[in-house]
């Protein structure tokens, strides 16, 4: 079931600085907020979770981890191994 709900103006422009990508919907940002919020209930302290609520509120900050994980599934990165063979 889909529903309709109002949001003022301030709120939605909040809500699309939130955004990992702007093509993230806002039920997918909303779930995304929600389940980060549910992780209280699996014993995190007050500190994880006001830490956790910082970085998904930086959009930055999510739109690096979206590319790092992007990065990763294509393959785009260097083991351990790899980089310690380059230093020495």
């Amino acid at each position: 079931m889909v529903t309709t709900i109002q949001l003022d103006e301030k709120l939605k422009a909040k809500l699309n600085k939130m955004k990992v990508h702007p093509r993230e919907t806002y039920n997918e940002l909303i779930s995304r907020l929600v389940n980060s919020y549910s992780c209280r209930d699996k014993g995190a302290d007050r500190e994880s979770l006001t830490e956790t609520i910082e970085i998904l509120s930086d959009p930055e900050a999510m739109r690096e981890i979206a590319e790092g994980i992007e990065d990763y599934n294509k393959g785009r990165f260097k083991t351990l191994d790899q980089i310690k063979k380059e230093l020495l």
